[in-house]
C-alpha cells in the first residue's frame, strides 16, 4: 500500500514503524531531514519529485547476501527508466546515473535477526520534474530534463514498484546469478579507466572490473594490480 503524506522528517525513519509491512511505501512531498549516502542530506523540491521509502521483509536472505537487495533495487530503477526511454547506469554502490549526472539516490537500511535479514527499508529519491537545482549540488539531473517533458510521479512510482517486485520475486526464487550478472553489465564506467579517490585522500586511476557478491568494488589500477574496496574506502571523481 502507498501511504502518501505531506511532510515528515525522513521516510526511512517513518518506515521503521512496525505498523508498515512488506511492500508498504511511505511517500512524502517534503522531508525536513532527508538522508543520503555518506551522511549527506537529500534535497528535493516539493511537488516535483519522488521521495519515498519501501519496506521489504526478506526473511529468506542470509546476511552475507544482503548486497543482492541493493542490486535488485538498482536494477528495478534502471528497468523503470528503460520503460520511459531513459538509458541509465548504476554507479556503485547505489546511485543511478544518466551520463555523468545523478538521477536517483538510494539509502538502504537493514535490520537482522538470527543471522538473516528481517526488515529492509529502501529510501529512494528520484528527480522527476525538477529543472533547477541548488548550485551546490555537483551533478543532478531529472527525468524531465532528459526526456524534455513532464511525468506523472504516481505513474513512475507504480512502474518502479512493479519492476522492483518482479526483480524481488526472482531473488526469492534463487535466481541470484542472473541478478549479479545484470548488475555488473549495467555498472557506470564499467571497463573504463577513470580517476578515483581512496579513503587516505590519494587519487588513483583505475578501471572497474566488476563486483564481488558481497558488494566490494573490483578495480584494476594503472600498474595492472587488482584491488577490492568496500563502501567508503573509495569514491568516484567525476
Amino acid at each position: 500500500m502507498i501511504h502518501h503524506i505531506d511532510t515528515t522528517t525522513s521516510t526511512n525513519d517513518d518506515a521503521r514503524d512496525p505498523h508498515y509491512r512488506h511492500g508498504d511505501v511511505i511517500w512524502a512531498e517534503h522531508q525536513t531531514a532527508g538522508r543520503g549516502q555518506r551522511g549527506h542530506t537529500w534535497s528535493s523540491r516539493e511537488g516535483l519529485n519522488l521521495t519515498f521509502s519501501l519496506v521489504l521483509e526478506p526473511l529468506f536472505l542470509p546476511l552475507k547476501e544482503q548486497f543482492l537487495l541493493s542490486e535488485v533495487v538498482a536494477l528495478a530503477l534502471t528497468d523503470t527508466f528503460d520503460r520511459y526511454g531513459i538509458h541509465c547506469r548504476i554507479k556503485w554502490t547505489n546511485d543511478i546515473y544518466s551520463g555523468d549526472r545523478k538521477l536517483v539516490g538510494i539509502l538502504i537500511e537493514q535490520q537482522n535477526s538470527a543471522g538473516r535479514l528481517s526488515r529492509t527499508v529502501v529510501g529512494i529519491g528520484i528527480n522527476v520534474n525538477q529543472t533547477d537545482f541548488d548550485p551546490s549540488l555537483p551533478n543532478p539531473v531529472s527525468m524531465r530534463q532528459i526526456a524534455g517533458h513532464e511525468f506523472s510521479r504516481e505513474e513512475v512510482l507504480q512502474t518502479f514498484l512493479h519492476e522492483c517486485m518482479e526483480r524481488y520475486a526472482r531473488l526469492e526464487r534463487g535466481e541470484k546469478e542472473g541478478i549479479e550478472t545484470d548488475y555488473i553489465n549495467r555498472m557506470y564506467r564499467l571497463g573504463e579507466c577513470h580517476p578515483f579517490r581512496l579513503q587516505s585522500g590519494e587519487e588513483i586511476r583505475a578501471t572497474i572490473c566488476g563486483i564481488r557478491p558481497t558488494g566490494e568494488l573490483q578495480l584494476r589500477h594503472a600498474d595492472g594490480s587488482r584491488h577490492e574496496y568496500l563502501f567508503r574506502e573509495v569514491e568516484f571523481i567525476i
